[in-house]
């Protein structure tokens, strides 16, 4: 437990200097952003450094930010001058429930094509699962994402283009997750709102850890299907649903959830570009317009807690497989 907690320490030191680092080596000034066009004299802009905190030596601006890192206070933004934590707090749901929504669908097809695809593997339904799944993860997100709202937005108007819900209802915030919201408040017209606007974000960020799980599903069934138990099993006479169900998936549920906690790890990489894309009011869409106003403590912040939330993930992914694997757990010590 000693070596895990050190590891987690030098990832978040790590995730730490990445989030400080990555903004300051973009070309731009955050002060000269601010005051735009306006003619400003060299004492104002010297004040807007010092309130800003960039007058100090990169040293202690990274001392600064760690201690507000752990403290959980980074300060207001510099373009809208309100509480970056208060934003983060708004718009960190809207990207947690969209990444589980794509999660969601993404690994349940994911694992049913895989499995699928193991049981007739070397068949034309095992060449165009694979074949399927891999020009979805191969293709641009930013190109596929247009091409999904050109068919199904614009041409067909199943769907709506942006937002999050319809601008009719006025959700009141609880948890911020607009599914549990709009139940609590019983209004199931801003529920089924609430879902028809996230089906087209949801479909094409989906399609990053689909491939992912299908490939890793379908290789876990096929090894463990060699296994000398299955074959005992086969010789019982017990039936292909029951091999599969009580001895295939039991396991090869360790690789599976790894390939999920990974998956979501990418969803919250590649949601940036879908929430950009959908005008999706959540963390990718802030970290965005952050880096193009060079608002350090927006990108900062942005960024830490992302990189924080996928360290998490996967620590919890791995317990998970040590629950599901007793002697991953026995190795482990």
């Amino acid at each position: 437990m000693t070596s895990k907690l050190i590891k987690l320490f030098f990832s978040f030191l790590f995730i730490s200097l990445v989030s400080f680092s990555v903004i300051r080596l973009i070309p731009g000034d955050p002060v000269m952003n601010m005051i735009g066009e306006r003619s400003a004299s060299p004492e104002r802009i010297s004040e807007i450094r010092k309130n800003l905190g960039l007058d100090q030596s990169i040293v202690i601006q990274y001392i600064t930010f760690l201690k507000n890192a752990v403290s959980g206070n980074f300060g207001e933004s510099i373009s809208s001058k309100q509480s970056v934590m208060q934003e983060f707090k708004i718009l960190w749901p809207a990207t947690v429930e969209l990444s589980v929504a794509a999660l969601l669908w993404s690994s349940v097809l994911g694992l049913i094509l895989g499995i699928l695809a193991a049981i007739k593997r070397n068949s034309f339904f095992d060449y165009s699962a694979v074949s399927l799944s891999t020009v979805g993860f191969a293709m641009p997100l930013f190109w596929w994402g247009l091409i999904i709202i050109f068919f199904f937005a614009v041409r067909l108007g199943w769907f709506p283009i942006s937002g999050r819900i319809d601008v009719v209802y006025d959700v009141p915030y609880a948890t911020g997750f607009y599914f549990i919201d709009t139940l609590l408040v019983k209004n199931f017209d801003a529920f089924f709102s609430a879902i028809k606007f996230i089906i087209l974000p949801a479909f094409v960020l989906g399609t990053i850890p689909l491939a992912l799980i299908v490939r890793v599903a379908r290789s876990a069934v096929i090894d463990i299907a060699k296994e000398d138990f299955i074959r005992t099993a086969k010789a019982k006479g017990l039936s292909p649903a029951k091999i599969i169900l009580k001895h295939i998936l039991k396991n090869a549920w360790p690789q599976i959830l790894t390939a999920i906690g990974l998956a979501f790890g990418h969803l919250l990489t590649g949601a940036i570009m879908t929430e950009t894309l959908f005008s999706w009011p959540g963390m990718g869409r802030w970290i965005v317009h952050g880096i193009m106003a060079r608002d350090y403590p927006v990108v900062q912040a942005g960024l830490f807690y992302s990189m924080t939330m996928i360290i998490l993930i996967n620590f919890l992914t791995d317990e998970a497989i040590k629950l599901l694997n007793p002697k991953l757990k026995d190795e482990s010590r």
